[in-house]
């Protein structure tokens, strides 16, 4: 946005010297006669305004969260179309790019979120589909003709319609605002864009691509986040299991949970219990992310992902008691934890961190672009 300058237009000062003049040489004797009167009056004010009000120091400059690198022309760049497979109609709406970004922010990150966090949503989701549209990627959508679904196989998405009749007029130009503040923007990694993958919380860790996926990403490397432990609702929670149903789900078909007094392992310090007389549990290691990475049950190994996906668990960051002919198992944080944790980026930008700082703490060594120049090449 251009800054608006107002400038005022003054009267030609010589004209209205001339026109004044001719009362200056009859006003002359009056003026000297009233001088020693008018000093003594304003003598007393020339002593007591600064102790009433002196003017302002001029305030200092204001820091105002820059986007994170938009270009100048940015407004003005033809904008791609996003075709999306809708999953509940079946139909496919295609939309300008960043009409589909404000419908992703709005279906991905609650709007109360501070405007910076909302900022780095937006980028992390224009660079997520920049991405499918330079590559020409349409792996998993189910029809032709769309680039990407509305689910969060890709990424939610919510149409303009919806937008405008769940979200109060304040959200909706809160999503807006992030939106136009980050226009084309996107996140690149040697010149292409990267896989801009988020996730809702994390354990006080995000996790390195490897230790969840299968491939090692440079720029997806496991950082600290403090911040989720401090202002995630539900940041902690249990889910209880029947031993059958433990059984069942991780197809161990090892005889039943030993009925100890307390059957607890910590993904914090490793600690591993088991019983001579039933089934073992015990961790194996855990990754730099301080979630599980292997971990033996009943003398089968699987992996912190295998528990989370088989058990349908929030996070592969857990810990479990036995109560009863109950398993109680307790969650940290929300999600794969690979990338850019939102709830993090919200306690960053409450820190007053900006968009481009959330961004280059989550996604280690990125740069940033104009989605326009990428998809000219």
């Amino acid at each position: 946005m251009k800054d608006s300058r107002y400038t005022r237009r003054w009267k030609n000062p010589r004209l209205i010297l001339r026109r004044a003049a001719p009362y200056a040489k009859r006003l002359a004797p009056a003026a000297w006669l009233a001088a020693p009167l008018l000093a003594a009056l304003l003598l007393p004010l020339a002593v007591v305004a600064p102790r009433h009000g002196q003017a302002p120091p001029p305030a200092p400059p204001q820091h105002r969260a820059a986007p994170a690198a938009q270009a100048p022309a940015a407004e003005n760049a033809p904008q791609p179309q996003v075709s999306v497979y809708l999953s509940r109609s079946g139909q496919i709406e295609t939309l300008p790019l960043e009409d589909y970004v404000s419908g992703v922010v709005a279906a991905e990150m609650p709007a109360d979120f501070e405007l910076e966090a909302l900022k780095a949503q937006a980028v992390a989701a224009r660079t997520f589909i920049a991405r499918r549209l330079v590559a020409g990627d349409v792996s998993g959508v189910p029809v032709p003709g769309a680039n990407v679904t509305d689910t969060v196989s890709h990424q939610a998405y919510v149409s303009s319609k919806k937008l405008k009749a769940d979200f109060t007029p304040v959200q909706q130009e809160k999503i807006h605002r992030a939106v136009l503040e980050t226009r084309g923007v996107i996140m690149t990694y040697n010149g292409q864009p990267i896989t801009a993958s988020f996730f809702a919380s994390s354990g006080g860790y995000t996790e390195n691509s490897e230790e969840y996926w299968k491939g090692t990403v440079p720029y997806l490397r496991s950082v600290a986040s403090p911040w989720d432990k401090e202002i995630t609702p539900n940041y902690a929670v249990t889910s209880t299991f029947t031993v059958q149903e433990l059984i069942s789900k991780l197809g161990t078909g090892r005889g039943a949970v030993p009925a100890i007094k307390d059957l607890s392992a910590s993904v914090k310090d490793g600690t591993s219990v088991s019983s001579p007389s039933a089934l073992p549990m015990e961790v194996l290691s855990l990754t730099t992310g301080h979630r599980i990475k292997e971990i033996s049950i009943g003398g089968q190994v699987f992996t912190g992902r295998e528990v989370r996906e088989k058990l349908g668990l929030r996070s592969s960051q857990f810990s479990w008691r036995r109560k009863g002919d109950q398993i109680l198992i307790t969650t940290y944080g929300n999600g794969h934890g690979v990338g850019m944790s939102q709830w993090g980026a919200n306690g960053m930008a409450k820190e007053g961190g900006t968009a481009t700082r959330i961004l280059k703490h989550y996604y280690t060594g990125i740069t940033f672009a104009q989605v326009s120049t990428l998809l000219e090449k």
